[in-house]
């Protein structure tokens, strides 16, 4: 279910504080290990980062010469990545939109991006449409959680997992039009999370057959 609470509004304020806290404790932006191992073979071409935070999977993509829209809700996140960008000499398209309300092309990218979503379930499934619908034939769907998330200690975070996409269900939609090329859990290089309580992701890489 959706309502107040989930307006693009609320949930820009929201984000932004979390930022605000957050933004002074996160001195570098090293981009995630597992984009660097499944993106360092593919052709550049254009691709969209979901929830791109403050920039620095954004960023390396545009470096190694693709054409990146990137996406957030924060206004916070994405002047620290807009930031980021210009120092490292890089174009990113910065878009401040939830996924489900920006105006992408449907099938417009060959490289699909989200690290750690917070995607809501509607009745619809607005925002796991518009995932999948992004990703052109073709194309690859790159999509990371943080695995055996501790959904008490969530909670106290202000997050309730079964209220967003998990990586299951981000799986569960991907049809006979798709080729999972790798599901697992993998261990992160470097713990994170406030408390250093995700030492595991679990990745999903598939690509666009039609």
């Amino acid at each position: 279910m959706t309502g107040p609470a989930d307006s693009s509004e609320t949930l820009a304020a929201q984000w932004d504080q979390r930022y605000t806290e957050v933004m002074p404790k996160v001195p570098s932006i090293d981009p995630n290990a597992v984009l660097i191992d499944e993106a360092s073979d593919l052709e550049p071409g254009k691709a969209l980062d979901i929830g791109c935070g403050i920039g620095a999977e954004a960023i390396w993509l545009a470096a190694h010469g693709w054409d990146v829209t990137a996406l957030d809700v924060s206004h916070v996140a994405l002047d620290r990545a807009a930031r980021e960008g210009r120092r490292a000499a890089v174009q990113v398209n910065w878009v401040h939109a939830r996924l489900q309300d920006a105006r992408l092309p449907v099938g417009g990218f060959t490289l699909v991006t989200a690290f750690y979503p917070a995607l809501r379930h509607s009745p619809q499934n607005h925002a796991g449409k518009a995932l999948l619908g992004s990703v052109a034939a073709g194309g690859t769907l790159l999509v990371v959680h943080h695995a055996d998330v501790d959904v008490e200690a969530a909670k106290s975070y202000g997050f309730d997992p079964a209220d967003y996409l998990s990586h299951d269900d981000v799986a569960a939609m991907l049809g006979d039009g798709w080729a999972v090329r790798v599901d697992r859990r993998r261990p992160r290089d470097t713990p994170a999370g406030a408390e250093l309580q995700h030492t595991h992701d679990d990745v999903l890489v598939a690509r666009r057959l039609r």
